[in-house]
């Protein structure tokens, strides 16, 4: 018998959640703990379907139960926020099609990651999962050709990238785009992760592509396996912070994948940890069937899943900075903790790559960055012993 995550901790209200999402059924609401409806403080009930960005899904497993179990309003609170979603969901996928059509004008690529898309894909309804933007993938050789058409369409750049020596081709992954009138936000990515890492390259994500009829336009989306990969490496890298990550996972867990296929993307491309916590973390809290997952390595998983429990306990918001110290510490030591030995190797190097901040201590003309190479212990020392300072 497997051992159980130990969620001791988690607030109830979460695992009021966690047991509401996890009915398929009406009659299903009826074996829930009563203990759970009873003990609930109804307000951060609310705020918790919030944060996680669950309350799509939760909506309509609020509507199977009784008004004895939750309060009416908790039940209008919740609906709201659904319509409101649905009504961003829809003008996200209008501003989707457009974008597809003008780049397929343009002879340019580009593959949907995140957006309207992902949540028809998984959810087979537009309403049922949450999207503050679009994330888009394409070739770095086309960015500036995406830029132009970007700006052309009214966007506004958030260009706080920071680089030296070509560093934001690997250290970062993306850049934002925002229109100042309708409030879109686009992410266009070049890369799905931020690196030092190993991950398949556009041509190699285009070949396993997907078209979806989201609009008059087709949609180009990754591989079934690919999105795998990447919904694991992206959850694992925010720490599983929000439930729905998780909930993504388990409805993916649900589609046909070639899981052969998808275990080579994870061993190949250095994500075989994340990936077995994803499956790990789904398993556990959904139920979702286990036939994806190895038993060979459950261990290894399990622990990481435990570890991921701790984001769930506080309610813990990554992109809130400056981050408590001991949240940010944990966050290092658990991102360590999922990497390969390859990927650590690789990610202790990438301190010797020369920073922007090098360039702020010492700043040289350009032509001479190149000694930031052999200088940067020294800078790195001088700076470290300014602040102590």
């Amino acid at each position: 018998m497997r051992q159980r995550l130990n969620l001791t901790k988690v607030p109830i209200e979460l695992k009021l959640i966690i047991s509401l999402v996890k009915c398929e059924t009406p009659d299903q609401v009826e074996n829930i703990d009563l203990s759970l409806f009873y003990g609930v403080n109804w307000d951060f009930f609310i705020k918790q379907a919030r944060h996680h960005r669950i309350y799509p899904v939760l909506y309509k497993k609020l509507q199977w139960c009784s008004s004895e179990l939750v309060p009416e309003h908790v039940v209008q609170t919740v609906a709201a926020d659904y319509k409101r979603n649905t009504f961003q969901m829809l003008h996200l996928s209008n501003v989707m099609g457009q974008l597809s059509k003008l780049f397929s004008a343009k002879r340019l690529q580009i593959l949907f990651l995140k957006g309207p898309q992902l949540a028809l894909d998984l959810y087979g309804d537009l309403s049922l999962r949450t999207s503050n933007d679009l994330d888009v993938l394409v070739p770095i050789n086309q960015l500036p050709e995406a830029e132009k058409l970007l700006l052309d369409l009214g966007y506004q750049k958030d260009d706080y990238i920071e680089t030296i020596l070509n560093d934001w081709k690997w250290r970062h992954h993306h850049v934002t785009y925002i229109h100042p009138v309708t409030g879109v936000k686009v992410e266009v990515h070049w890369r799905l992760n931020p690196g030092p890492g190993k991950e398949p390259g556009f041509l190699e994500l285009w070949a396993r592509k997907r078209n979806m009829n989201l609009s008059k336009h087709p949609i180009h989306v990754l591989g079934k396996e690919d999105l795998f990969v990447f919904l694991s490496s992206h959850g694992a890298r925010h720490g599983w912070s929000r439930l729905r990550w998780i909930v993504d996972i388990h409805q993916l867990m649900k589609m046909d994948l070639d899981w052969e296929e998808a275990y080579k993307l994870l061993n190949k491309y250095g994500n075989k940890h994340t990936g077995f916590q994803a499956l790990q973390l789904a398993e556990q809290l959904f139920h979702t069937s286990s036939k994806a997952l190895p038993k060979q390595k459950t261990n290894k998983s399990r622990k990481l899943a435990q570890q991921a429990v701790y984001y769930l306990e506080s309610m813990i918001n990554l992109h809130s900075e400056p981050l408590d110290p001991e949240v940010a510490k944990y966050h290092k030591r658990h991102l360590f903790g999922l990497m390969t030995f390859q990927q650590r190797v690789y990610f202790i190097l990438s301190f010797l790559y020369p920073y922007p901040q090098d360039a702020q201590t010492l700043p040289l003309p350009k032509s001479l960055h190149f000694l930031y190479f052999p200088l940067r212990p020294f800078i790195w020392g001088w700076r470290k012993t300014r602040r102590l300072v």
